[in-house]
């Protein structure tokens, strides 16, 4: 891959592993120097940076945060500042991801899914929108096709990314023209770690997409890639990588 990202900055969040950490590579394959977002998975940060570190020295850094506390976001960003000189991309990538039945829903539910997915990828963009401005950078959201189509049995989270989709799209009226605000949707790529998706579901899941197979995590680290380094005319866009299960729903 050409070097297309030389010396930009991109910060990213929940890169320690699955697709996190695919998009992260692709990143660094292209140049870019990372700021990589992890919470609790940092036996995971720690081996994905020394790989990354080993291809090229001192280019990525790690933060550990829990982004329920948005208090924290301004240094976060103004450490990656200080680091690599700038900002250049934002990639919104830290989700969290767990059923809530209708009728069992709790408040913590809301905060814990709302929060994850929608307010931090908020005042994360808030942070950072100043540094963006001025090295005309983007941001990059992971969202989900089910933004459009909830998903049974998983409300809340899907009411959270239908905001992330909101948001990208706001995020470009309120940052144009110097800044660009996209979005990921994927569909089947890589499946929940708890195990609730059993073998008859993924096969049902599988069945409904036009390729009938899962996907990979590169293939949503190639979206975020054309989105940062290929796109300068795109803005407030949502791509979906989804093997066609959107279209057959």
């Amino acid at each position: 891959m050409p070097s297309t990202l030389h010396n930009k900055s991109i910060l990213v969040t929940g890169a320690a592993k699955r697709v996190g950490a695919a998009i992260a590579r692709r990143l660094h394959e292209a140049g870019a120097n990372l700021t990589l977002h992890y919470r609790s998975s940092e036996r995971d940060a720690l081996m994905l940076q020394s790989e990354l570190n080993l291809q090229r020295a001192d280019s990525v850094m790690l933060v550990r945060a829990d982004l329920q506390e948005i208090a924290g976001f301004a240094q976060i960003v103004k450490n990656c500042v200080e680091r690599f000189g700038a900002l250049d991309a934002l990639v919104n990538n830290a989700s969290t991801f767990y059923p809530t039945p209708f009728g069992t829903i709790s408040a913590e539910n809301w905060n814990e899914l709302v929060g994850a997915n929608l307010k931090a990828p908020l005042f994360l963009a808030q942070a950072a929108a100043p540094y963006l401005r001025k090295t005309r950078g983007c941001i990059v959201n992971i969202t989900d096709i089910h933004a459009e189509r909830p998903l049974k049995n998983y409300a809340v989270y899907s009411i959270a990314k239908a905001g992330l989709v909101g948001l990208t799209k706001s995020l470009a009226r309120e940052l144009g023209p110097e800044v660009r605000a996209n979005a990921v949707a994927p569909g089947p790529i890589a499946w929940p770690e708890d195990g609730s998706f059993d073998e008859a579901t993924r096969a049902r899941v599988i069945s409904h997409t036009l390729l009938k197979r899962i996907g990979e995590p590169d293939d949503i680290a190639r979206a975020v890639y054309y989105l940062v380094a290929e796109a300068p005319y795109v803005t407030g866009q949502i791509i979906a990588v989804d093997g066609g299960r959107s279209v057959n729903l």
